[in-house]
């Protein structure tokens, strides 16, 4: 049994699930999931590590505001570093997910001096990703779910016949091969049905300026434009993809070692977008390898 708390930070409060002690190795989940995506994980690395997942700010159990404005990168960045700070660190492990992954990549470019070293799974790199969508038009079709997303419409879409929609893009295969069991369906529900939550989490696609999705290019995010050198990680990074991912294609892996000098890339050639869930062992092997400087 996971240890459930609370934290009073950047004028919100958080939950989060701790397991056990000593350094810190913090876990952030993506859309639509909770800090329940990373329960082996927990399992495994709270062994050694004090290991926590916190659900981010819109989710389940923590602080859902109601403006948009709230779910801006600069705040998302905040309230990662200031949970470790209430958790009495200042140096910390970074292990990021989906949407909790441009989160992580953001606190390693403004805040490098908080992670000695970050994990991402299946989630691009934003000068990447922008690259990807102004100039590729297989991530531009993949993309485009992003835009019913930010419609008025969206949370009805996703929660018509008790969330079926997201039942069967998170749950489906698990159900049918055994990876997830029908408890775990039942704690998903449980956390979109949370008031506020679902809205919350696509509050993360309404307040980020990702763009071109049709082509237009007054939808583009202008990081074309910045100067590179603010997209830099100098934080050792290891980057595990799984590559039969429908929404986030592998071109997002091309180049960017231009950004992130120290890295590594792990291919999961027969891993989805949830290879989280998927292959758990092979996952938390890459990742306490990494952590712990074992070379393969």
């Amino acid at each position: 049994m996971f240890k459930h708390e609370y934290a009073e930070v950047n004028s919100i409060r958080l939950h989060y699930v701790t397991e056990g002690k000593g350094k810190l190795i913090m876990f952030l989940h993506g859309f639509p999931e909770f800090w329940y995506e990373w329960k082996n994980q927990l399992a495994e690395f709270g062994r050694d590590y004090q290991a926590v997942a916190p659900d981010m700010r819109g989710y389940n159990l923590s602080s859902k505001p109601a403006n948009v404005e709230q779910y801006r990168m600069k705040y998302l960045v905040e309230d990662v570093r200031l949970l470790a700070e209430h958790l009495g660190h200042k140096k910390f492990i970074l292990v990021a997910h989906d949407w909790g992954g441009p989160v992580a990549w953001a606190l390693a470019m403004r805040r490098p001096d908080y992670l000695e070293k970050l994990i991402i799974i299946n989630a691009p790199h934003p000068a990447v990703f922008e690259r990807e969508l102004r100039q590729n038009p297989a991530q531009q079709k993949a993309s485009q779910y992003i835009l019913m997303f930010r419609t008025a419409e969206a949370e009805q879409t996703l929660s018509a016949n008790n969330y079926a929609a997201l039942v069967a893009v998170v749950l489906a295969d698990g159900l049918k091969q055994g990876y997830f069991a029908e408890e775990d369906r039942q704690a998903y529900i449980e956390a979109w049905a949370q008031p506020g939550a679902l809205t919350g989490g696509l509050n993360y696609y309404r307040a980020a300026a990702l763009g071109p999705l049709t082509g237009q290019d007054d939808e583009a995010s202008g990081s074309s434009t910045a100067d590179p050198s603010l997209f830099m990680v100098k934080v050792p990074t290891l980057v595990i993809w799984g590559e039969k991912d429908v929404a986030l294609l592998t071109g997002n892996l091309e180049g960017l070692d231009q950004f992130v000098p120290d890295l590594t890339i792990k291919r999961v050639p027969d891993g989805s977008h949830w290879v989280v869930h998927e292959k758990p062992a092979l996952v938390n092997g890459y990742i306490r390898s990494f952590i712990e400087g074992k070379r393969e």
